[in-house]
This record gives structure tokens, sequence and C-alpha cells, in this order.
């Protein structure tokens, strides 16, 4: 009977758009892997079944976090962490990290790739939520209310750095930095804290040669095509090639072996020749509508915990399709992090449809204090 009751506060309309873009990812994981994924293992549904079973796994994971009280991950927001750095570290022992493409990211785990990073992104935002929502009085003393969480970030930042995954350290520093940025933290906090992170992600971003020709790249990716220049150019001729409304689904030409990571980091590409203008703005459409739905859900939280809590869901869910998309386009840097809900990937998407969860819960005891 509570859980009726609670399905009933449910945002149902973020919970219904949600499931359906889901499905949309799916079909065109499909769409986009099909050619390789028959030449590589004479199977034509061979990423599309996995995706497929991780999307049903993902949605099962959705429905228990939502009606697991949000304040229960805060208590766990320490033994998180330490799971965190514990896989993290495992991910770089020789003989338990799966290598691929020069970067070791993923732990084999009975025939399928778990990726720590992805657990880390939403384990970082507990613990920052939790530890900021509790020292509301100390915040303004930058020794004791901010610097704390701020070592273990940096820790972890460094060990996904190791990988090295440059793309979604960033992430998690900004998504977290999110967190901050929305407490009572004093403005000359938030520019030293900010002048640190820009700092950090230049020097890192310039240090490594491949790092730096992708800056190359994206500057000018006509002056080596055939080189560090050729996945951004084949996307530019994906969009370019689908127009208004597309080639029709399955209809891509890019992804018969022209555009490297076509079902993964550029599943944008095909989606902008298959479906044209109306698709890219249907999507843009999703996120900016799950960007108003998470600040009203954090606005209308019960608690400071549940407020920082959807605030850092909402910013990494929209900054991850902000850095994705702005690589498709040409107007960032490729970093190799994938777009939510759609590229192929089962630790990203069960992740993210966890924290869908969790931020349904939070409404659900919103509209129970707006009912009080």
């Amino acid at each position: 009977m509570k859980r009726l009751k609670k399905l009933k506060k449910v945002d149902i309309a973020l919970l219904v758009v949600v499931l359906l873009f889901v499905v949309f990812g799916v079909v065109m994981v499909y769409s986009a892997s099909y050619p390789n994924a028959y030449i590589t293992f004479n199977d034509a549904g061979h990423y599309f079944h996995k995706q497929l079973i991780w999307a049903i796994i993902s949605v099962i994971f959705l429905f228990g976090a939502m009606f697991i009280p949000y304040r229960v991950y805060g208590k766990f927001a320490p033994l998180f962490v330490l799971f965190t750095i514990i896989t993290l570290v495992l991910v770089i022992v020789p003989g338990i990290g799966v290598t691929r493409n020069f970067s070791t990211r993923w732990i084999s785990i009975g025939g399928f790739l778990f990726q720590p990073v992805e657990f880390a992104k939403m384990a970082m935002l507990i613990y920052f939520a939790y530890f900021y929502s509790r020292k509301e009085a100390y915040i303004a003393n930058f020794k004791k209310g901010v610097i704390p969480p701020l070592i273990v970030l940096a820790f972890v930042f460094g060990l996904i750095l190791v990988q090295p995954d440059l793309g979604s350290a960033t992430l998690i520093l900004f998504s977290c930095g999110m967190i901050l940025f929305f407490t009572k933290i004093r403005l000359r906090h938030i520019f030293l804290l900010a002048s640190m992170a820009v700092i950090v992600f230049v020097f890192f971003a310039i240090k490594s040669p491949y790092r730096l020709a992708r800056i190359t790249a994206f500057l000018d990716p006509f002056a080596d095509a055939q080189g560090s220049g050729y996945q951004l150019v084949n996307s530019y001729i994906s969009i370019h090639t689908g127009g208004l409304f597309g080639t029709g689904i399955g209809g891509s030409v890019q992804k018969l072996g022209y555009l490297p990571e076509s079902h993964t980091d550029f599943i944008m590409a095909v989606i902008s020749e298959e479906t044209g203008l109306i698709g890219v703005a249907a999507v843009l459409g999703f996120y900016f509508f799950l960007f108003v739905k998470g600040i009203r859900i954090a606005a209308r939280a019960q608690d400071e915990f549940g407020r920082l809590l959807a605030i850092g869901i909402t910013f990494q869910i929209i900054l991850q399709a902000f850095i994705n998309l702005g690589a498709v386009l040409g107007m960032l840097p490729i970093t190799g992090i994938t777009l939510p809900f759609i590229s192929y990937g089962g630790s990203s998407l069960v992740i993210t449809m966890i924290a869908i969860g969790i931020l349904l819960n939070i409404s659900i005891y919103g509209r129970k204090k707006q009912e009080s």
C-alpha cells in the first residue's frame, strides 16, 4: 500500500519520457552498430542484444532506486567512496583491468564489462551532497567546511587520470563543483577553486601528446582530415547529409565503416544523419526537459541533502550531454564521453537510470512536503 501511495506521487511525466528515451536509445544503438557488429562478430544484433539486456536491467534498477528513500544513500556515502577507490585501483592492476583502445577502464564480470568510473560519478555526488548538507554551519570556514571532500575528489580524479580518462575525471570534477556552488560557500572561495580546476584541466590536457592532438584536431580537423581530424570530419559529413528530415532510421552511410565509434561517442552524428534536424531538436528538447524537471525537483526538495543531490544529478547528466554534443559538433575537444541514455554502454546506462530513480524519489518526498 505504501508503495502504491508513493507511486501516485511520482513525477509520471519525467518517468515516461525517460523510459521512451531509453527505448529510442536502444533502437539507435542497433541502427548505428549493425554493420560493424556483422563484420566483427558475424551477428548484426550483437551490440543491440547487449544494450537491450542492459536497458531492461537499468529499468529494474530505476524502479528500485525510486522506492528507496534517498536519505539512505547519505548514510552509506563513505562506503560508496571506499568502494569507488577500491574498484578504480583494481582497474589499473595488471590482469584485472581490461584494456581497449589504449585505455584501461573496465573490469570483466561474468562476460560483461563494468566501468568503475560510472559508479564513481554517482558515489561522488552522494558524498558531496551528504557532506555539505551537514556542514552548512561551517561552509564559510574553508579549511573545515570546504576542503575535506575536495581531498577525496583529488584522489579519485588522479586514479581516473591513470586509466587515462580525462573526460570522465573532468565531468566528475565539475559536477561536484556544481554541488559546492549551490551551497553557501563564499564567492572568493568559488573563484579560487574554479581557477584551480581550470589550471588542472589545461595542464593535463596539454601534458599528454594524444590529448594535445585531440585539441588540435578540434580546432582545425581539416588540417589532418585523414589522421587526427578523421572522426570529426566524418561527423560533419553525417550532420550535413541528414538535412532537415534525415535519411530515415537505418539509412546512415557514415556508419558503414567511415565514422569510428558510431554507436558510442558519436551516435549523435548517426542520429543527425538518419533523423535530421527534427531528430536533433527532439534530443535537445529531452535534455532541456530533464534539466527543467531536475531544477524544479531540487527547488522543492524536502531537505538540503535532497536539494544538493538533485542539483548534482541534474547537472552531471546535462554536462555529460553537453560535452558529448560539443565534441560531435566540433565545439569541444573529443573526450570519449558518451551520450546519456542513448550511447552503447551498460555501466553508464544503469548508473544514469539509478540517478533518475533517486531524482524521482526526491520528487516524491518534495511533493509530500508541499502537501503537508
